[in-house]
Parts: structure tokens; C-alpha cells; sequence
């Protein structure tokens, strides 16, 4: 299937600027096997990138002007390098020009150059299609221009590229675009970006995200919110105990000693992450020890804490996680994503798959009359570029 895609940006890239590409680079979405909404906490998260990409042609033009073009969309836009950057209204430009804006504060030097690219990663699904466009975008003009900026900075330079849109998101999904590995997860510490690789060896089990279809506009004012609310009891927790300095160094006797300082959403929320950040160091030690069942326990347990506590699912994505419960050839499943939409990731006995999708498909369709999308995944490298 990527081979589809590569093949056709270049071939498009050919027609509209008469040559071939200098630069092939394949830029991955990511799932999070467990860890959500932990990275802003100074927490453990344990994504993976996967086989759904981003794939962007690059040239240089000896101009300086850049002409980028959105295959998919049927879009693009053009812009000055020596002009200041700002906002317009085609989103899709913004995360691109944010790259450009984090290049430009720090100093480096780059003439225009033209691009195109076209995508397999379903947007909107939770799978971090934006990353992949900011770290793509930014790998690409780092090797066509030779700026040498290393595969942490990349990802850190796409955290605030996104930043500069107006998500406050944390460095999970661009560290794991960038960092990934095939078949292999990363525990990434999110206040020191220490990283691990462990074996994403699931034995009998594969991974399936099943698609709600939805993306309910509450994501981005929740999203902010969520953030807010857990700086606050973090700050109520820091009063009565000044060693803490972030929610992993809590416990819940911590968070119950100060319960009455807060209200009830901030010691839910609080609560959630204390939690969650536990629940990482156990899916490493499942996964290091073959123990997939527990992996899938763990996963129940996150969703239910996302959904009750956190409360950034919705119906749609409680109904598919509900429903798979009742399967006996599923271990585990949860929410996956900022929340309010998107996909839920699933283990499920290999060569179970197609069946459960029909099943599953038709009591969603018959609920909430809305096609279920699905896509079976596989663990892969990050950012890279491609070489024939």
C-alpha cells in the first residue's frame, strides 16, 4: 500500500515541477499502547509509530520562495522565506508554517524549495497525522539543506510548531514519529525525554483501531482545559507536600490527603493520572514478561479512567469499547487519542479480525447510524527517508 502512495507523489511531483524529487521522506502516525494524556504530565507514555505515512517529495528551487502542495486536498500555498510568517485560513498550511517559524527563531539558513505530499494516515482519528506533517515537513528540509539538526530536536521543533497553531499538546506523538522503531514500542520519560525500546512482540494477538467516524469539536477547548485542571492539582498537591514536583512522584495517598482542597473534577483528573502513569510501568513489564492478557487488563482499566475520570471519550467511543468486552477473542481495549472521537485500539486474537469488524460494525451502524471504519496496523520505523 505505501508503495501505491510513494509511487504516486513522485509521479505527481514529476508532472508539476518537471523533474524528479531530490528527497523521498516517509513520515509515520503513531498509536499509543497505553499512557494518555500523561505526556504533559511529566509522565510515561509507550507509543509506536506504524505502516500508515506520510510520504513528501522535496526539491531544492534556488528561489525564496517554497510552493507546497497538498495532493490530497487538491491544495496549496506558496510563501517568502524573508516574509513574516503568519496564520491563514487553509489550517492544513499552519502546521507547515509553523515548522517554518521554528526554523526561522532559531537561526538557520535555507533557501525556497518545492514540495509535495500525500497521506494514508486517517485524519481526525487519533492516529497524530499533524506530527507526521510537522516532523516530515521539518526532516525533509533538514536533509535537502543539510542542517544537520539532530532526530530529538526535530521532534521537539514539532511539539512547538504545534504549539504555534494553538495545540498545547506534549512530545509523545512527534518523539514517536520521529524515534520509532520496527516492532518495537518506546517508554518515553516525558520530563527528561529518556526513551527505552521494548519488544512489541503481542504473540497471539494483533492490533486493530476501530474508527468511530466521529470528532466532536469539543477536542481542542477540552484538550486546553484538561491541561489546566491538572496544573491546578498538581499546585493544591505541592502545598501540602513541597517535594512533589510532578504527579509521578504522587501516590493516592498523596491525592487523598488533600482531596478536601479540591474540587471534585480536579481529584478526578488527578486521580486518573496518578494512576495511569503506574499503569505504563506495568504494560512494560506484561510486555517484557509475554504477559499480553495483562497488557489487555491494563487497557480496560485506562479507558474506564478516561471515560469516567478524565472524561475525554464519548458515546460513540464507549459503545465500541463496550461491545468488544463482550468478544472472547478480545483482551483489551481503550480509547486512543486526545478524546471526543477518533479510534479505540484493540488486541484481538489473530485471524478473529474480520469477524469482529462485521459484527462490531453493524451494532455500531445500528446504533448510531454511522459506518465503522477499521485498520489492522503494524509496529514500523520513524521518520526516514526513502532510497529505491
Amino acid at each position: 500500500m505505501n508503495t501505491i502512495l510513494i509511487n504516486g507523489t513522485t509521479d505527481f511531483f514529476q508532472r508539476n515541477f518537471g523533474n524528479a524529487p531530490e528527497k523521498i521522506i516517509l513520515s509515520p502516525g503513531r498509536i499509543n499502547i497505553i499512557g494518555e494524556h500523561i505526556d504533559y504530565n511529566d509522565g510515561f507514555v509507550l507509543p509506536a509509530a506504524i505502516d500508515k505515512i506520510i510520504c513528501f517529495a522535496f526539491e531544492k528551487n534556488n528561489t525564496k520562495t517554497s510552493k507546497i502542495i497538498a495532493i490530497d486536498l487538491d491544495e496549496y500555498f506558496e510563501i517568502n522565506l524573508d516574509d513574516e510568517i503568519t496564520f491563514d485560513e487553509k489550517v492544513w498550511t499552519n502546521y507547515l508554517r509553523g515548522v517554518l517559524q521554528q526554523l526561522k527563531l532559531k537561526g538557520f539558513q535555507f533557501d525556497g524549495f518545492n514540495c509535495v505530499f500525500r497521506s494514508n494516515i486517517p485524519v481526525g482519528s487519533g492516529l497524530s497525522s499533524s506530527a507526521a506533517l510537522e516532523c516530515g515537513f521539518l526532516f525533509g528540509i533538514n536533509e535537502i539543506f543539510n542542517l544537520n539538526i539532530k532526530p530529538v530536536d526535530i521532534a521537539l521543533m514539532g511539539q512547538k510548531a504545534e504549539h504555534w497553531v494553538g495545540i498545547n499538546c506534549g512530545i509523545m506523538d512527534q518523539f514517536s514519529s520521529v524515534m520509532g522503531k520496527e516492532n518495537k514500542v518506546i517508554k518515553i520519560d516525558c520530563r527528561t525525554l529518556e526513551f527505552e525500546y521494548h519488544e512489541a512482540n503481542f504473540s497471539d494477538y494483533s492490533i486493530l483501531l476501530l474508527d468511530s467516524n466521529v470528532k466532536h469539536s469539543l477536542f481542542t477547548s477540552a484538550y486546553n482545559t484538561r491541561r489546566e485542571e491538572c496544573e491546578e492539582g498538581l499546585s493544591i498537591i505541592k502545598k501540602k507536600y513541597p517535594e512533589i514536583s510532578s504527579f509521578r512522584d504522587c501516590n493516592i495517598t498523596h491525592l487523598q490527603n488533600v482531596k478536601d482542597k479540591m474540587t471534585e473534577n480536579i481529584f478526578k483528573r488527578s486521580h486518573y493520572v496518578i494512576q495511569e502513569i503506574a499503569r505504563v510501568g506495568k504494560a512494560c513489564y506484561a510486555l517484557d514478561k509475554g504477559n499480553i492478557p495483562l497488557l489487555g487488563e491494563l487497557l480496560f482499566e485506562t479507558h474506564k479512567g478516561l471515560s469516567q475520570e478524565y472524561e475525554v471519550s464519548c458515546d460513540e467511543i464507549d459503545f465500541l469499547v463496550d461491545a468488544v468486552k463482550k468478544e472472547k477473542s478480545v483482551i483489551g481495549a481503550r480509547m486512543m487519542g486526545g478524546g471526543f472521537g477518533g479510534c479505540s485500539i484493540n488486541l484481538v486474537e489473530k485471524g478473529a479480525e474480520d469477524d469482529l469488524i462485521e459484527k462490531i460494525a453493524k451494532q455500531y451502524h445500528s446504533e448510531f447510524g454511522i459506518e465503522l471504519k477499521s485498520y489492522k496496523v503494524k509496529i514500523s520505523k520513524g521518520t526516514t527517508e526513502f532510497k529505491n
